[in-house]
């Protein structure tokens, strides 16, 4: 990505904070951390689209946020197992405690295996039991690694229903990138039913303004500029909020940063 220029930067910057999910997934969280988050959230700029925490907080990020914040909360995760009633228990506790959103880890390796029964049902099962709820699958591209599987989990999650299409857990070596971007984006393009109405989420290591353009320069080239709101596109991330604030404050740089490069040929 080539230096953007003030204006673009803060356009950017500003683009990114209304579809940030703020996500605070430490295995050491507690509750004082997430009422830290979601004060957080409610920043000088402007307020983010949800907080995404572990389903044992996700009553507690309820009270604390106003309606307009949506709760996120992560399910089957970060392992992607095959149980389903595991996956059912705990979409059904995170509905429970109030929350709007479900974000469940696609069983990944059960997809390597080549076991996509297996893929379908747990989501199907997901699905069903968040009715209502806007579920967002992660497909763990960073493990998939092949573009053709990276597609496949993408129309997997596509016909279970999913509602975004998420690049990571952010708890691999690689994260999001922006070839898998655009194998996803490509799926939810190339879906009659999806196309118009299935959204984006770039996730795991994603700490600048710069970095978050690109994954919206490749969002809209695919699903159009009319994507770009919280309804079609998020961002899962942490520290990025530090420098979108950086940037929308004018403590920036006028130019951005370049982002890391992804490790040659990953996904």
């Amino acid at each position: 990505m080539t230096e953007m220029n003030a204006e673009k930067l803060r356009a950017a910057a500003t683009r990114a904070l209304a579809c940030l999910d703020l996500t605070s997934l430490n295995d050491a969280d507690t509750e004082a951390d997430v009422v830290q988050l979601c004060a957080r959230a409610q920043g000088p700029h402007g307020a983010v689209a949800a907080v995404c925490v572990w389903p044992r907080f996700a009553a507690r990020a309820r009270r604390e946020l106003p309606a307009g914040i949506a709760v996120a909360a992560v399910a089957n995760f970060p392992d992607g197992g095959t149980d389903i009633a595991r996956a059912v228990r705990e979409t059904r506790a995170i509905v429970e405690a109030g929350a709007q959103e479900v974000d469940v880890v696609l069983p990944f390796a059960a997809l390597q295996r080549g076991d996509e029964r297996a893929v379908a049902e747990l989501l199907g099962a997901v699905r069903t039991a968040c009715a209502g709820q806007v579920l967002k699958v992660i497909l763990e591209t960073g493990v998939l690694a092949d573009e053709a599987l990276i597609t496949r989990a993408a129309q997997l999650g596509l016909e279970a229903g999913a509602d975004f299409l998420k690049t990571s857990t952010g708890k691999t070596p690689v994260s999001a990138t922006p070839a898998a971007a655009r194998a996803m984006l490509a799926a939810i393009a190339a879906d009659r039913r999806g196309a118009a109405r299935v959204g984006f989420k770039a996730s795991g290591g994603i700490r600048t303004v710069a970095d978050a353009a690109v994954y919206l320069d490749l969002c809209a080239q695919a699903l159009g500029a009319e994507a770009l709101t919280p309804k079609r596109f998020r961002i899962g991330a942490s520290s990025l909020l530090n420098d979108i604030e950086a940037v929308l404050g004018g403590r920036a740089a006028p130019a951005g940063a370049v982002p890391t490069p992804p490790p040659a040929g990953s996904y």
